[in-house]
């Protein structure tokens, strides 16, 4: 068992734990949550010996074998398999024995060398590095390669590789899922659930983290607390205690009731009514959960644009790369109500098309017609890297209200007020960008991008370096946003909860990808087989282009399953229609002013009565709605 009794940890002056307890048993799988900065990485620096506590008592078994994700990215001039190979530190030294004793000839040596390595399955060292090298998205002609040639990026996929090849009792994962694509996070998913050591895991990824783990350990007021179960349990447990505060009961309440307006404004607006059912189970999901992020520092939303024209792309023959073509004939018309996520490997192309559509790199070819009023909102990694760091929040987003006219139309203090939202306060708008983190950083290039007012959002991994309450906000905000959506990201909650329909780049081609998140989810843990095999990246097509034949004969299947239920839901929208109309007749004639004089006293009466009935026939008439769009759902 690993124990913390009464500590204290510090990061300079700033107290991260205190008096804290913790008691870790032999082959838990802790996931641990927390705001940006509460201490999650520090706690794991002092797990793994490299800073100490400032106080209390802390035990690690003897002989505890500990590998844990560097966040150092290598430069060195090495081989990716050779680095990988490296971590592994007991195989590297039998192998240089082993090199040492054939040289010599000394028998002796080979047969205890050779026992030793069958001991620790040295024989499957190398065979397990490539493994894992290609279930974290290499090629195998990229083995050799050196890793200075390989993208930061890439090269923290080699610090994964390392630390999961060594042999551990402990495990200790940092934000793995960050610069990993889908495909990767999914092989990664089910890699950890076969580990039988202790697992400790931080992640923003809330699918993730469902998947991987038994127990959370939440950063509370400086306190570590534990809760049984999955991410979504904690969750669960989490609102029904914050509900017990009144007044956080009542934050709960507004919450749920906003999102419940939300599904009902878009549902009655025929061009968003395939939008709003889409999502409605996701958005179910979310009202039930909010209230575990009631107390959180983000709150902000997407600023209705001056300007929201139908269409904004119309994408013809477009062809994408740099020297020699990525992608080919992509067609594609964008509109203000479009919600798209693109699917597809690293290096496949989706981060290119992004930069071609925010016009920060040249097409090769083809056609992209632009809206006059388009207002392109673009957020990627190298945003966040391009944020002048001499400059404070505040200037950053007085300039931003330069550029986009909206310098006159706005005080200073409403601009403090918006990034409150992103939990800048106080002296931190003034503060230099310089000084902040990574997070701190990620959240700034975000309200830079809702400040702008964009009509079409271009989004590439928008969760990586976010904290999970910053995650749920951004949900949230999107959910609500009036614009256009193209997003590439791993998380699968983020796609669930806000995209409509997908599109894959695969081999050089775009085509439209005719099911949903969780079926391309499935698609991918059916072609890992459930196990980590070397998988060879050129097949991964078989993801992207499913049985056509399967397919047709399956849909008629599901139509003829679901006509029934399409016709109920069908009823069901009317009369929800009706009965909305007819509410919005009874406020509207319970704002005149006469209808409260004593003579209508009865006819008023009569009204608010009406109102009553129909409201409640209303919420059945959803309930029900909801309850057949979940069955629509499931078939």
């Amino acid at each position: 068992m690993i124990s913390l009794k009464n500590v204290t940890l510090m990061r300079g002056r700033q107290t991260l734990l205190k008096d804290a307890n913790l008691a870790i048993h032999k082959g838990q799988r802790m996931g641990i949550i927390g705001r940006n900065g509460c201490g999650k990485t520090s706690l794991f620096k002092a797990l793994s010996g490299d800073i100490s506590f400032e106080q209390g008592e802390f035990f690690l078994p003897s002989g505890l074998r500990l590998s844990a994700m560097s966040q150092e990215t290598p430069g060195v001039d090495r081989a990716a398999i050779d680095f990988v190979l490296d971590a592994h530190k007991e195989y590297r030294k039998l192998e240089k024995q082993l090199l040492e004793a054939e040289e010599s000839g000394n028998g002796s040596d080979l047969a205890r060398i050779y026992g030793e390595l069958e001991a620790i399955g040295g024989y499957e060292v190398r065979n397990l590095a490539e493994k894992l090298l290609s279930g974290l998205g290499f090629n195998k002609n990229e083995f050799n390669r050196s890793i200075k040639k390989f993208s930061g990026g890439w090269r923290v996929r080699l610090n994964l590789a390392a630390a999961l090849i060594c042999p551990s009792d402990l495990l200790m994962l940092d934000e793995p899922t960050n610069h990993l694509d889908l495909e990767a996070s999914v092989w990664l998913e089910q890699w950890l659930r076969r580990y039988s050591g202790t697992l400790l895991l931080i992640s923003h990824d809330r699918n993730f983290l469902d998947s991987t783990i038994n127990h959370v350990i939440s950063f509370e007021n400086e306190r570590l607390n534990i809760y049984t179960g999955n991410y979504s349990g904690y969750e669960k447990l989490r609102a029904e205690k914050m509900a017990l505060e009144e007044s956080l009961f009542e934050k709960q309440k507004r919450r749920r009731e906003e999102i419940e307006q939300f599904v009902r404004r878009f549902r009655v607006k025929a061009s968003k009514a395939k939008q709003a059912q889409s999502r409605l189970k996701e958005l179910a999901k979310m009202k039930e959960i909010a209230p575990a992020h009631i107390d959180s520092p983000f709150k902000f939303n997407f600023p209705s644009s001056s300007s929201l024209p139908d269409h904004l792309l119309h994408i013809k023959k477009l062809s994408i790369g740099f020297e020699e073509s990525l992608v080919d004939e992509i067609n594609l018309v964008v509109t203000s109500g479009s919600r798209i996520g693109l699917l597809g490997f690293n290096g496949s192309g989706k981060s290119t098309f992004l930069k071609v559509l925010a016009g920060q790199l040249e097409k090769l070819s083809g056609e992209i017609i632009r809206s006059k009023k388009l207002r392109v909102g673009y957020y990627a990694q190298h945003q966040v890297d391009a944020l002048q760091t001499e400059l404070t929040p505040l200037n950053l987003i007085v300039k931003m209200s330069k550029i986009s006219g909206l310098e006159r139309k706005v005080t200073e203090q409403k601009m403090k007020n918006f990034l409150g939202g992103f939990d800048f306060h106080g002296e931190r708008v003034n503060e230099t960008v310089s000084n902040f983190s990574g997070g701190e950083k990620a959240r700034l290039a975000l309200a830079l991008i809702v400040w702008s007012r964009p009509n079409l959002l271009l989004m590439d991994e928008p969760t990586n370096h976010l904290d999970i309450d910053m995650c749920h906000a951004l949900e949230v905000a999107l959910q609500a946003y009036e614009g256009g959506l193209i997003i590439v990201s791993h998380d699968r909650h983020l796609l669930a909860s806000t995209i409509d329909e997908f599109y894959s780049i695969h081999a050089g081609i775009f085509a439209k990808y005719p099911d949903s998140i969780h079926d391309y989810e499935s698609g991918v843990k059916k072609f890992n087989g459930g196990n980590t095999v070397n998988v060879d990246l050129p097949r991964r097509s078989e993801i992207l282009k499913p049985d056509r034949k399967a397919i047709r004969k399956s849909s008629a299947a599901k139509r003829q399953m679901l006509a029934p239920l399409k016709a109920e839901v069908r009823l069901l929208e009317r009369a929800i229609q009706e009965k909305e109309n007819q509410l919005e007749k009874i406020k509207e004639e319970l704002l005149g002013e006469s209808l409260y004089q004593a003579k209508n006293k009865a006819h008023l009466s009569e009204l608010l009565k009406a109102e009553g009935k129909l409201n409640i026939e209303l919420k059945k008439a959803e309930t029900k709605w909801l309850e057949i769009q979940v069955k629509l759902d499931d078939v």
